[in-house]
């Protein structure tokens, strides 16, 4: 009974952060709805009040359910970290952990004399939400690197070593200046030459080059505001992030630990990733004018990829490949300049 009364509680929870109750930003649901769908790492940019918290707080309301083994695992990391309470037998819900910015590198990454998990494992087949990026400490988000990359983590001590999973979706959120108002449509930027650059600038190029989507949030105008009726509701979204999800755990059969876009090898890319012609070019010109390292090449490949299970076709078609370079905010030449 405690279980059944624990799954109304977490549903309840989901219901208040749904998307239907959002004004505007319609193409940032968008780029969330590739992310959900695919796995994606994904980064919001933009002034205070914009609502970056707000969407990447209603994620959860749009991710697939856990799968028999993802639940057994999940539960397995909570139970050693003792979150689990005595009523709970098993995770159903998606993790969403939300961690301070002053957070330590060993409370994200996991440690101490007997090593425990840390934040990015509690996040493992969830979501990692890291609020006010670039107030977050450089070594905090350097540690990030590798676990993004290899999708666990390794702890060594003395008398033991200690790998726990970390296969997380990173969800981060950032104002674009220390005022906050660069590139805002009415507001004038307040920052010296060179500010804003130094200011992005806390955020490594190998960090940024692991996340997947990178997208402006600007702020809502007062007509979308007013506006009484809701607008699509994150169940209706769900369903097409699940339907895509489905497609992709079939693409993916035989490949153990491989349950979405985000997830695939090298050699996964060349084999789900094929490109025609047109679009071959259409991504060597926006390599040359954004400068774009093959992590990105890669990254870029893995949301077209999910972009098209999202449009339910077996080809990456020239539109998909566009629309997912255009999520590479952060690589423009105007920011920051």
């Amino acid at each position: 009974m405690l279980i059944y009364i624990n799954l109304i509680i977490n549903y309840l929870l989901i219901l208040i952060f749904y998307f239907s109750f959002v004004k505007g930003q319609e193409n940032i649901k968008r780029s969330l709805e590739i992310a959900a769908a695919g796995g994606h790492n994904v980064i919001l940019i933009g002034p205070p009040g914009a609502g970056k918290t707000m969407l990447a707080k209603r994620i959860p309301s749009i991710l697939p359910p856990l799968n028999l083994h993802e639940a057994l695992e999940t539960t397995k990391i909570h139970s050693v970290a003792g979150k689990m309470s005595k009523e709970k037998s098993l995770i159903s819900v998606r993790p969403f952990r939300s961690p301070h910015h002053t957070i330590s590198d060993i409370a994200l990454v996991g440690g101490g004399g007997i090593p425990q998990p840390g934040e990015i494992s509690l996040a493992h087949n969830g979501v990692l939400f890291l609020d006010e990026l670039p107030e977050f400490k450089r070594t905090v988000l350097k540690v990030l690197r590798q676990p993004i990359e290899e999708r666990t983590v390794i702890i060594s001590r003395a008398r033991l070593t200690v790998e726990f999973p970390a296969s997380f979706m990173l969800v981060a959120a950032m104002n674009p200046c220390p005022c906050g108002y660069y590139n805002h449509p009415e507001k004038e930027c307040s920052c010296g030459p060179g500010i804003v650059q130094k200011y992005l600038n806390r955020i490594s190029g190998p960090l940024l080059d692991r996340i997947d989507i990178q997208v402006e949030v600007t702020p809502v105008p007062f007509k979308e505001l007013s506006k009484i009726h809701n607008t699509e509701k994150s169940e209706f979204i769900r369903e097409r992030v699940v339907k895509a999800r489905q497609i992709q755990e079939k693409r993916f059969t035989g490949h153990q630990g491989v349950y979405c876009n985000a997830q695939m090898s090298s050699k996964m890319l060349r084999a789900y990733c094929k490109i025609d012609d047109t679009g071959l070019i259409i991504l060597k010109n926006a390599m040359e004018k954004l400068g774009l390292s093959a992590r990105a090449y890669d990254r870029i490949l893995k949301v077209s990829r999910t972009i098209a299970d999202l449009a339910d076709s077996e080809d990456i078609l020239t539109e998909h490949l566009a629309e997912a370079i255009h999520y590479r905010s952060l690589d423009r030449e105007s920011w920051g300049r």
